[in-house]
């Protein structure tokens, strides 16, 4: 996945230099911003064609622009939108498409990819991303700060991905020294193995105490159902980034609300 991303940049670079990039990125409108329930529970819904551990997830999103409005409508924070080409079918144009069908929303997209340049950051922006994944083990940690600098420089919010300990204990570290700055950054805690692709819904909860304290925590991979958001809700995660059980749903809005509707009452 690093060297097919590395190879990805090396390519947008020939047809759009950065210079490029940046010009087209000051003439555009500001990104929409990320707004929280306060005290609450949110949702991120994603919008993915295929998953590796799954396999096709398109034949109920003959309409995407129809799935993204559902979201919108059920009450997601932000909507995450796979750009990755080679094993999830993304392209950029899927961002600019969702981040146009969302705008009249006021609500948020986000590219997920497996990002490995500060450069790819600049172009989420220019396709209309209001924030960006980051996985912290793609990239030694100076360039993970160097594309954190850049999303704060363009007022895109940060959803900082983990496996495992160690990633979180270097996001702790990141967290303590970027303490006070003007940025918005969540921190995310995937269950699944990457090597493996098994889901173990118990990590949450083995590393919830290991998660930075002043960022918003998020559950990534194996939250499905309402009592799995439930779950990790009581356990104190503010969000639930939620993909391939929403994409095999029929009514995405009916689906996102119950999944909030559940994070929420376990909140209270």
């Amino acid at each position: 996945m690093v060297r097919a991303s590395i190879r990805r940049v090396a390519e947008a670079r020939e047809r759009a230099p950065e210079a490029a990039l940046r010009a087209a990125v000051l003439g555009a409108p500001p990104a929409v911003p990320l707004v929280l329930e306060r005290e609450g529970f949110d949702l991120i819904a994603e919008l993915k064609l295929r998953s590796p551990s799954v396999g096709d997830l398109s034949a109920r999103t003959v309409d995407p622009v129809k799935r993204l409005e559902g979201y919108a409508e059920g009450g997601a924070a932000i909507c995450s939108i796979l750009t990755e080409p080679t094993h999830f079918d993304g392209d950029l144009e899927h961002l600019r498409l969702a981040a146009d069908t969302l705008q009249p929303y006021g609500l948020p997209a986000m590219r997920k990819d497996f990002l490995v340049d500060p450069y790819q950051v600049l172009e989420a922006r220019a396709y209309g991303a209001s924030g960006v994944l980051l996985i912290v083990r793609m990239v030694p940690r100076e360039r993970l700060v160097a594309m954190m600098d850049v999303a704060a420089e363009l007022g895109l919010f940060v959803l900082l991905e983990a496996f495992g300990a160690g990633d979180l204990k270097v996001a702790t570290e990141i967290a303590r020294e970027r303490e006070g700055r003007e940025e918005q950054v969540l921190m995310g805690l995937n269950c699944r193995d990457l090597e493996t692709l098994d889901i173990d819904f118990n990590r949450f909860a083995e590393l919830r105490s290991h998660m930075p304290f002043d960022w918003p925590c998020v559950a990534e991979s194996g939250v499905q159902t309402a009592e799995d958001v439930a779950r990790v809700a009581r356990l104190g995660y503010r969000l639930a980034l939620v993909g391939t059980s929403l994409m095999q749903r029929p009514d995405p809005a009916e689906a996102v609300r119950e999944l909030v509707d559940a994070g929420r009452r376990a909140r209270e």
